[in-house]
């Protein structure tokens, strides 16, 4: 969880009384009136069209998060880098052969652990983690076409603050 979202849910006006926007009658609501499915449907779309784009660099979107999580220095081993974006580590080794057949990273366990795998990008994989950032534009721009500047701030509020929500038991809530 990032410093920014904890600000967001920090920030808002603290409202006592708990709100339940749904109830056991949740299943007799449009598919367009769900949270959970509108939610479903714009990450699917996004992934759609993320690996749409990134399909001249042969790569798909998921292959694109562990290029990303390395190249910012958020992980260097094989379960640092499933942590960093939420899978189990046999995916992770899984995603990790397919990029270091493509050349873009390489692993080397470690000297003094060896159950410890390092992975960082190679050379090619430097130089695709530079091309990739435009792609990734063109689709979330896609996707908030018609947002003006002030929706779109209140969007990644909003989104910050359900992320943040998220994170808390709901027995707390």
């Amino acid at each position: 969880m990032t410093n920014k979202a904890i600000t967001v849910l920090e920030d808002r006006p603290v409202n006592d009384e708990l709100v339940e926007f749904y109830h056991s009658d949740a299943v007799k609501l449009g598919e367009y009136d769900s949270i959970g499915y509108l939610i479903k449907i714009a990450a699917a779309n996004i992934l759609r069209n993320m690996d749409n784009e990134l399909q001249p660099y042969g790569l798909t979107a998921p292959q694109w998060a562990p290029l990303l999580v390395l190249s910012k220095r958020k992980a260097d081993t094989v379960a640092g880098c499933a942590r960093a974006i939420d899978v189990d580590t046999g995916a992770m080794t899984r995603m990790l052969d397919r990029l270091e057949a493509k050349g873009l990273v390489s692993r080397n366990r470690s000297h003094k652990d060896r159950r410890i795998v390092h992975v960082e990008l190679t050379k090619a994989g430097s130089e695709i983690v530079k091309l990739i950032p435009p792609s990734i534009c063109r689709v979330l721009n896609q996707h908030l076409a018609g947002f003006s500047k002030a929706e779109f701030e209140v969007f990644k509020d909003l989104l910050r603050r359900f992320v943040v929500n998220g994170h808390q038991k709901v027995d707390a809530l």
